[in-house]
């Protein structure tokens, strides 16, 4: 039997080599740039007509066309390297799309604008609507993150310091650690949503032409440009600038960081999660579902396939990021290369970073926590874990130098034997007759006993989850 072929589509990017994105129907797909600059052509018609620029008679047929008349995405791509921007060629096509629906209408397509007007308009309405989806799916993991980390506030385990044991924590804390890369991430993406603009500034960021087209209409050319451009905004839902921004790239370098923050911060979720789930750890389990973590070659194995995604999303994004960094390094009035070089980065980044949200959700909803395995290595060194505890109980009785020496003593004997910590130190000359103020040996071995303020952290990270705003709006 021959191998199955591959069914070709040309142009096609389902994600088969971006999985943490794939299946979330691309809300940044080449047709939806195309829906976005057409979603803006429709606003500024509407705007202009509302200030008596063009015809009110004008916007029916262009909203109707840009309704009804699809475009051939392929074509528009092939054709737009003409211009080095989509928006020319669909500019084109829209207003001889028009003009057989109404010649009269289609004077006033795209009146007084320029390419980038449209595209970075386009960009941020986009960028904002998938920044709010991005906000949803972080609530989402903060709210399961915020009750794992209620949960289990007094559940102990071993803190890990250069992949080390190190003293006792508890799984509480590191989920109030999780969590509060999630709070910082969702502030950083809503901070970055509420101050995405609007673009006008028309052939060099004057609005030259805009302000003629209302003088040739019978307005005062004097503050029109201000009135289109909060009008625009408003219709678009983005933030009005106080001037145009066509080299002052400020929101794409936002935007990159933003990205980086949601990714980063799921990330350092994701990796301690992928480490706490190795087979010989065995503290944490991604949710258990049919046909997720299998293996081609390994009946056996469930692979932490959430986590694997998003470390890659994390992995990835500051590159883009870097990249929408070096649009602060426009030339002129508008950077030849250096604005065709955003829109790529910042698609990618944006797929990552919503791609990421989603999966983190996915993994902190799902995640099963094991208590006894988390209690079993806590107890695999006999005690040393505790050794910071030690210290401090016995520099008063011993002295700081020699209470120290002591324990490096016992914790290298204890390894070389295989003894237990704890036994090598009880059966210590220097500390006979040591405890005859009632404390005992045990409870200061005791991890429980050892865990500081972790509840208290846990407390004012759960405080800040519960009274932060519920939504990007």
């Amino acid at each position: 039997m021959d191998a199955p072929s591959a069914r070709r589509t040309p142009g096609v990017d389902a994600g088969l080599l971006s999985p943490v994105w794939a299946g979330t129907g691309d809300p940044l797909c080449d047709e939806e740039w195309v829906a976005a600059m057409l979603e803006v052509e429709v606003a500024l018609a509407r705007c202009q007509a509302r200030l008596a620029v063009i015809p009110k008679s004008a916007v029916g047929p262009i909203e109707s066309v840009v309704a009804s008349s699809p475009v051939e995405v392929t074509e528009l791509a092939r054709r737009a390297r003409g211009s080095a921007n989509p928006v020319v060629e669909l500019v084109r096509m829209l207003t001889q799309a028009v003009a057989g629906a109404d010649p009269e209408a289609a004077e006033y397509v795209h009146r007084g604008s320029t390419s980038q007007d449209i595209l970075d308009s386009a960009a941020m309405l986009l960028a904002a609507r998938t920044l709010a989806g991005i906000d949803v799916d972080l609530s989402r993991a903060a709210a399961a993150l915020a009750r794992l980390a209620e949960d289990h506030a007094r559940t102990p385990m071993a803190g890990r310091t250069l992949t080390q044991h190190a003293v006792p924590v508890t799984f509480g804390l590191k989920a109030a650690g999780w969590l509060t890369l999630v709070l910082d991430a969702s502030d950083r993406v809503r901070q970055v949503r509420a101050s995405l603009p609007a673009q006008l500034g028309g052939a060099a960021g004057t609005l030259a032409a805009y302000v003629e087209y209302a003088r040739v209409a019978g307005l005062r050319p004097q503050g029109h440009a201000a009135e289109l451009t909060a009008a625009f905004a408003a219709e678009l839902g983005l933030r009005e600038p106080v001037s145009p921004w066509h080299t002052v790239r400020t929101p794409l370098a936002d935007l990159g960081w933003a990205v980086v923050a949601v990714t980063g911060g799921l990330g350092k979720f994701a990796t301690d999660v992928l480490g706490m789930s190795r087979t010989e750890v065995g503290e944490v389990a991604e949710p258990a579902v049919e046909g997720s973590g299998v293996s081609s070659a390994m009946p056996q194995k469930r692979n932490p396939v959430l986590a694997t995604l998003i470390v890659s999303a994390a992995r990835q994004a500051p590159a883009y990021a870097s990249m929408l960094g070096q649009s602060l390094l426009a030339e002129d009035e508008r950077s030849p290369g250096g604005w065709q070089s955003e829109w790529q980065p910042l698609r990618e980044g944006l797929r990552l970073a919503a791609g990421a949200a989603s999966t983190a959700a996915e993994l902190a909803e799902g995640l099963t926590v094991f208590p006894e395995r988390l209690l079993h290595n806590l107890r695999l060194t006999g005690g040393a874990v505790v050794s910071e505890r030690l210290n401090a109980a016995l520099a008063p009785l011993l002295g700081k130098a020699d209470a120290k020496r002591l324990l490096g003593e016992v914790a290298r004997e204890a390894v070389t034997t295989h003894r237990p910590f704890e036994e090598v130190l009880a059966a210590s000359p220097e500390l006979a007759d040591r405890f005859t103020d009632g404390t005992a040996l045990p409870d200061l071995l005791d991890p429980a006993n050892y865990l500081g303020a972790a509840d208290e952290c846990v407390t004012r990270v759960l405080h800040r989850h519960r009274t932060r705003p519920t939504s990007i709006g």
